[in-house]
């Protein structure tokens, strides 16, 4: 499992969805790019989600991530965000539609198990 970098890409189920996500630490980097830690993916914007329609509400707001933070790594206490980030979204239908990690962003470092 690969650590994400401020330059991975997060998508929405809908594939098209990009979550803009903002690291928050600036201790620890990988190739000169940070590596997120929990709660970076949550509370993100998605733009581009193609899901529309007249009873359709397309993914716009990350929530809260459900798997995918480090049990072993963490920075400054909090847990790194792993290649695994899986969360729902705010997208129809509720509590079913879920963002997960396309590419990690860097593929150099890892979490051991």
């Amino acid at each position: 499992m690969y650590f994400l970098s401020e330059d991975g890409v997060l998508v929405c189920a809908h594939e098209l969805g990009i979550v803009n996500h903002k690291p928050t630490q600036d201790l620890v980097t990988i190739a000169h790019r940070r590596v997120l830690v929990a709660t970076n993916p949550e509370s993100q914007t998605i733009v581009g989600c193609p899901n529309i329609g007249p009873t359709i509400k397309p993914c716009t707001t990350t929530l809260a991530v459900k798997q995918g933070y480090s049990d072993l790594v963490r920075i400054q206490g909090k847990q790194v965000c792993l290649d695994t980030v899986i969360g729902l979204t705010d997208g129809t239908p509720p509590g079913i539609v879920e963002y997960h990690v396309r590419r990690a962003g860097q593929d150099l470092v890892r979490e051991g198990t």
